[in-house]
């Protein structure tokens, strides 16, 4: 488990938080069940696409199968200049569940795992090949993408970087979001195969929708509410990579991480719906 997300470890002491269970209205969601995930992904690979959030989400989910294997039955790999971890349960099952770092999906100057944070945020708004080339096969794929988006304006880049006769340009950033997500959802309608299968939040839904209108199962599952009922955020409850300031020690609120989320907690809840989902499909 990351340090960053290990609250527990890292003084928290309200711990209600990991016993919240969600309970939708008019059906019950099922119960976790590891060994019956297992069996689902028997010979298929299940893999997280997108930043730290959906990293989170797939620590939790590893976190939950982990324990029903024997150490001999089971391996974790990094691969791809260490953007795919892969966690491998081996022999009986043959499934994989995978995280491809990828923040923005499409190709950026943020695409290393370890060194991205950049003055600058520059993005190739039609390039997705670069990443997808590792996640094409997979028979279950969770794309996440928001964290990285948050500037006003962003750098769109037409060529290639390096390229002297490349073109940058300014851009909005909810109009260079819908570009990307259009280049996302062209990649999925030629390569997913059907046989297996506030405004930011609109361009979602409204890509989307034109994916189902293209006749691919794509669904689109909000989590912002019900993960806002619990704090389950790491706030100050995580391993800090640079010594504290005074200034930080005396301001708690200028190092506290209000972002990603304590393991255990509610990232499990987000893999309870996801097992939901992948039984009714």
């Amino acid at each position: 488990m990351s340090e960053e997300v290990a609250c527990e470890t890292f003084g928290r002491k309200d711990l209600s938080y990991q016993n919240w269970r969600w309970q939708p209205h008019h059906c019950d969601l099922p119960r976790f069940n590891a060994t019956a995930l297992l069996e689902r992904l028997r010979n298929k690979r299940l893999v997280f696409v997108g930043d730290s959030l959906i990293r989170g989400q797939w620590v939790s989910m590893v976190c939950l199968v982990d324990s029903i294997l024997p150490k001999t039955l089971k391996s974790m790999h990094s691969t791809a200049n260490a953007s795919l971890n892969i966690f491998k349960a081996k022999v009986k099952y043959n499934a994989s569940i995978e995280h491809y770092w990828s923040p923005l999906l499409v190709e950026s100057n943020s695409d290393d795992p370890v060194n991205h944070r950049v003055p600058e945020r520059t993005v190739r708004v039609n390039a997705i090949e670069k990443h997808a080339k590792y996640w094409t096969d997979a028979d279950f794929l969770v794309f996440n993408t928001y964290l990285w988006w948050r500037r006003p304006l962003m750098n769109v880049l037409w060529g290639s970087f390096g390229d002297p006769d490349a073109v940058y340009k300014m851009v909005k950033m909810l109009r260079i979001y819908e570009m990307a997500l259009r280049t996302w959802s062209d990649w999925l309608e030629v390569h997913v195969n059907r046989l297996r299968n506030g405004e930011q939040l609109m361009v979602v839904e409204n890509v989307v929708d034109d994916l189902k209108a293209r006749g691919l199962s794509v669904q689109m599952l909000n989590i912002t509410q019900l993960s806002e009922y619990r704090k389950g955020h790491p706030s100050i409850y995580r391993k800090q990579w640079y010594p504290l300031t005074k200034e930080q020690i005396a301001n708690p609120k200028s190092y506290a991480d209000c972002i990603h989320w304590c393991h255990p907690g509610v990232p499990d809840v987000w893999n309870e719906l996801l097992y939901a989902c992948i039984f009714h499909q």
